[in-house]
């Protein structure tokens, strides 16, 4: 069977149509959130072709800890932040395809099946994180969308954000090079994901992964899709289009945030359009009766949720750890949906498995083929996520605890030879397989939510349900010990 994986870059569940059935978006899990509605017709439509999970989970965050934990099947976060993939990684392409350096031929004859990542995350090639196209069979890189060092022409165009930002290289690309709403980034890399299909249909068992770095920002859609939002669409006092990760109210006024998330819904809406012209490949060459799809991202982010603005800077709730998540199989589980707890950890095992390939031992992931054929499989009893050095997220889908770590965030360590070179660190010396790290965490206490009563994590029951707080606090120390998490975690997070 073949498989192909579609990550989407920063997509909030509640823009999903599977998850919002057409309700506005204020209606869903946050009354912060506009009265429009998100059209996404062709996620609706991969959807009915497959099985939607309710309760999926971001593991790693932010970008590139989380595709370190798709392409190796077990949490990052605990040991390390954002960095490279390491001599030790079992990573997915290579256990799809095989050893690297070999010619297609070789990989052919030995039966091992073809792989192929299409995508325009830059951060894949970035400088402390850029290894993790080097398994695939072939990969092809759709050059110049956020800080990807591209186009040098010595040129004056207009730029929305500070001409110091690292973003102007994307709006410096895009002056040069796009022309129609075609040379959008998503809409690129699914043509030419499209375009691998029909050169690539006579091969068995192929793995396909498609990286799509929108919606993540910069937000600039077109104005005409931006105008299905904000009928003003660019004509407006000030726009940017990066966001501060900060409250929101220290940077916009109510009528600024409106805007900021008017562009945001547009590139989930743009990015669900050109999604169309995978599905249409599909239909046209009849891929469906042998092919799974799993489509997800990587996290969400907050758009006025708790009064902030992006990512980080506090506890991975809803609108940030709660994930859309949907596999489309030839046969099974179609128009379903799956209460069960799923992550991104899980890829790593359902790809190889699809694929007919062995999973190597000692991966935190979950088969989700077996859930998708019996809607009483069972995955995991308790989900886990965060970013390296902050508080830890426990969940069993109805209650969920963000751990925060005590006031000196010590000890911790981080594993590995890589180093902090994109999120610093305050790394000491490698001794003994390890670097101490002097981080101090977010000024967050630790906090408890009733996710049936309050989806979006609005009210802290610490301390009103103290037996409630204790119970995920044992049961997160005896996750980590289930995990093979550094001991110290549990002393820094003070359980």
């Amino acid at each position: 069977m073949n498989c192909i994986v579609i990550v989407c870059d920063t997509l909030r569940v509640d823009h999903c149509g599977p998850y919002h059935h057409g309700r506005p978006l204020n209606r869903v899990n946050s009354p912060e959130q506009p009265e429009w509605v998100v059209p996404t017709p062709n996620m609706d439509r991969l959807a009915r072709r497959g099985t939607v999970f309710d309760n999926a989970w971001c593991g790693s965050t932010p970008c590139m800890p989380a595709r370190r934990d798709i392409y190796t099947g077990r949490y990052e976060f605990l040991e390390r932040g954002w960095g490279p993939l390491e001599d030790g990684d079992l990573d997915l392409p290579r256990q799809v395809s095989g050893p690297p350096n070999r010619s297609l031929s070789w990989q052919l004859a030995q039966q091992y099946p073809v792989s192929y990542m299409v995508t325009d995350h830059f951060h894949l090639w970035e400088q402390g994180a850029g290894n993790y196209h080097m398994g695939y069979t072939g990969f092809d890189f759709v050059r110049g969308h956020e800080a990807d060092a591209w186009k040098t022409e010595p040129v004056v165009f207009p730029c929305p954000d500070e001409p110091d930002h690292k973003v102007e290289r994307h709006h410096r690309n895009v002056h040069l090079t796009r022309k129609s709403e075609e040379d959008y980034f998503c809409a690129q890399v699914f043509t030419q994901a499209a375009d691998w299909l029909e050169a690539n249909r006579a091969h068995d068992n192929f793995y396909m992964h498609i990286d799509c770095f929108d919606p993540h920002e910069p937000w600039d859609p077109p104005e005409e899709w931006l105008t299905k939002f904000d009928p003003r669409g660019y004509n407006v006092d000030r726009w940017r289009s990066m966001v501060p990760y900060d409250k929101w109210g220290n940077h916009y006024t109510p009528e600024e945030l409106r805007h900021v998330q008017a562009r945001y819904a547009a590139m989930v809406a743009l990015t669900d359009k050109w999604l169309s012209k995978l599905l249409d490949k599909l239909d046209e060459l009849d891929l469906w009766h042998d092919t799974t799809i799993i489509f997800t991202s990587d996290h969400g982010t907050y758009n006025g949720d708790h009064g902030r603005i992006g990512k980080l800077q506090t506890h991975q709730h809803d609108a940030c750890g709660h994930i859309p998540f949907i596999v489309a199989h030839p046969t099974d589980g179609h128009g379903e949906r799956r209460s069960q707890l799923v992550q991104l950890v899980d890829i790593y095992p359902t790809v190889l498995a699809a694929v007919g390939r062995p999973c190597p031992p000692d991966r935190h992931g979950v088969d989700l083929l077996p859930v998708l054929r019996d809607a009483g499989a069972e995955t995991r009893r308790y989900a886990v996520s965060g970013m390296f050095g902050r508080s830890v997220t426990i969940t069993d889908g109805e209650w969920i605890l963000h751990q925060s770590p005590v006031p000196d965030n010590k000890p911790l360590y981080w594993y590995g030879h890589s180093t902090a070179r994109f999120i610093p660190y305050d790394l000491g010396p490698y001794e003994g397989g390890r670097r101490a790290v002097d981080c101090p965490s977010w000024d967050t206490p630790t906090w408890l939510s009733d996710k049936k009563a309050d989806p979006n994590e609005y009210v802290n029951l610490a301390e009103a349900h103290p037996d409630k707080l204790a119970e995920l606090q044992r049961a997160l120390a005896s996750k980590l010990a289930e995990l093979g998490a550094p001991p110290e975690q549990v002393e820094r997070l003070g359980l």
